[in-house]
């Protein structure tokens, strides 16, 4: 076989066209004997280098040619020295051939030379090969082989986010979609799922697969699978109902499903929540977290009752407790919560007492949209913040999360929720409950927080804490240098005005406890005060006036 290998290489180096051929096939022969070794020889004797012109020649040895490069670029070693002979031009010209058998060997070729490498995938996206690829899948739909290959090629490039424009401005939606349909076999339709999937994480291909009708197909492939359970059919299930989400992340494609609250997809997805199987209520549960991303949409849900199917579901995983329902559902309706006129709906439907039920949760992600959810329902609603803010339990669970360094999130959430209690109750007991419950000292560290929004809040709730029941924290206050902190913030040049106006307020608010007044004068907070005077913010420079008569009256 070596001789034979050897011999038919010299002579391929040699040679004119008639004898090519046979060479070629003694090659092949080769190659499927050991591959590995007879591509270190094909190298070795530089028969490479002949293969652009052999190419270029389009005869009847181009399919053998190119099936020989798709089986020398399986070997890693190889992939650099095609790239070198200059092979992948002559192969991305081939893709406009129209014999069936060169297109089918050719794409193995340049599949297999940019196996794994995002550079080689960029320059065939610069050389047009999407366009190309995607006229081959349309008028080639009948070849079982080429179409699994423009298919791996799609699954390949989609990955790059170079691809998508080019995607975008095919028909691959209509090309996928109609495929699609026509398959039965599960592999087929999975190969299928995976192109589609990055695909659909692109905006504009996510309204054109919509257009192209896939809603249609993912909603067949639930109601085939939804009570199989072939871990096929399970998996397919995950797949089409994942892909659906997938769909309404679009703003526009999610407004064209939703039609107003009376589109069928929109119906049919809702019908998901109650079902007993576990993944379709998760895509149900995202799906209408994914349709409540404005008022309008969110304002008709909540007038239809969507809220209590999600209670329900929430319900039946108080004890179940699949973490990733729970969280989809407290997701939905944290949304659901944002738009004002819905709050008091939500309140009332009970929705406060069913998410108070996973308090005791131990999942960083539940609690999380769990604080979202409260400190939605609650924003301008006093009676419920009250009500909330003298839950006992709910204050000591939230300043233990004030605590969870591990998990940033939640214990932002929790800081914001804390203030948010006080602030929209503006009430004597929910501030008692606080101070008892510890939770003073997390308020004086979030007015140190990165983010302005969460330093104002604290700002706001420590004033009306000072205000309401000075006494009762003034211990607190001290033990966690609020003091200091007002320093600092003021001196900041970079403060944010409402932060300086906030710390002031919050000066003149301390001044009527002893001790604090001392530490105030310690620190001779009149020359920062004094020097705001001329803040280009009139309402900043006019309370560092008043904080300064304060300031002097009382020293």
């Amino acid at each position: 076989m070596a001789d034979n290998l050897s011999e038919a290489l010299k002579t391929l180096k040699l040679s004119s066209a008639d004898s090519v051929e046979g060479c070629l096939d003694c090659l092949l022969k080769a190659l499927a004997h050991n591959n590995v070794e007879t591509s270190g020889k094909i190298q070795e004797m530089g028969v490479l280098a002949m293969m652009p012109a052999l190419l270029s020649a389009q005869n009847s040895c181009t399919p053998k040619v190119a099936n020989i490069i798709a089986e020398v670029a399986k070997n890693e070693f190889m992939r650099s020295p095609c790239v070198e002979a200059g092979l992948i031009p002559p192969l991305v010209q081939l893709l406009n051939s129209k014999d069936q058998e060169i297109l089918l060997q050719t794409g193995r070729a340049l599949g297999n030379i940019c196996y794994d490498s995002h550079s080689l995938q960029a320059q065939l996206i610069i050389m047009g090969v999407i366009p190309t690829l995607v006229r081959l899948l349309g008028v080639h739909s009948q070849n079982t082989a080429l179409t699994e290959m423009c298919l791996i090629a799609f699954g390949n490039l989609a990955e790059l986010e170079s691809s998508k424009e080019q995607f975008a401005s095919t028909n691959i939606a209509e090309e996928l979609v109609r495929l699609f349909r026509k398959q039965v076999e599960h592999e087929k339709k999975e190969m299928i799922f995976e192109v589609l999937a990055p695909l659909a994480e692109n905006d504009v291909i996510k309204l054109q697969l919509v257009d192209a009708g896939l809603v249609e197909c993912l909603l067949e492939v639930v109601a085939q699978t939804v009570d199989s359970d072939r871990d096929e059919d399970v998996a397919q299930l995950k797949t089409a109902s994942d892909l659906m989400v997938l769909l309404l992340l679009g703003d526009e494609s999610m407004q064209k499903l939703f039609e107003g609250g009376k589109g069928s997809v929109f119906q049919r997805v809702l019908s998901w929540v109650p079902s007993n199987n576990h993944q379709l209520q998760l895509a149900g549960a995202l799906a209408i977290a994914n349709f409540a991303r404005n008022d309008g949409n969110c304002i008709h849900m909540v007038d239809t009752g969507i809220v209590q199917k999600l209670l329900e579901l929430l319900d039946r995983h108080v004890e179940e407790g699949n973490v990733t329902v729970q969280h989809a559902a407290l997701s939905a309706l944290r949304n659901l919560a944002i738009p004002v006129v819905n709050k008091s709906k939500m309140l009332l439907a009970g929705v406060s007492d069913v998410v108070l039920k996973f308090l005791k949760s131990e999942m960083p992600p539940v609690q999380f949209k769990l604080l979202g959810t409260l400190r939605m329902l609650i924003d301008t609603q006093a009676d419920a913040a009250e009500q909330l803010g003298t839950n006992a339990k709910l204050v000591e669970r939230l300043v233990e999360w004030c605590e969870a360094k591990d998990h940033a999130g939640v214990m932002g959430e929790s800081n914001r929720l804390l203030s948010a209690l006080i602030r929209h109750s503006k009430s004597k007991d929910v501030v008692r409950t606080v101070i008892q419950g510890g939770g003073v000292k997390h308020l004086v560290t979030m007015a140190t927080s990165e983010h302005m929004i969460m330093q104002n809040e604290a700002l706001v709730a420590l004033g009306l804490i000072a205000a309401l029941n000075l006494d009762c924290a003034e211990e607190d206050f001290v033990a966690s240098n609020l003091v200091q902190v007002l320093h600092k913030l003021l001196k900041e040049e970079h403060s944010a005005p409402e932060i300086k106006y906030n710390s002031m307020i919050l000066i003149c608010s301390i001044m009527g406890s002893e001790p604090l007044h001392k530490e105030v004068q310690s620190l001779a907070f009149i020359d920062v005060v004094s020097g705001l005077r001329s803040h280009e913010n009139k309402t900043v420079a006019h309370q560092a006036s008043l904080t300064e008569q304060r300031l002097t009256a009382q020293s």
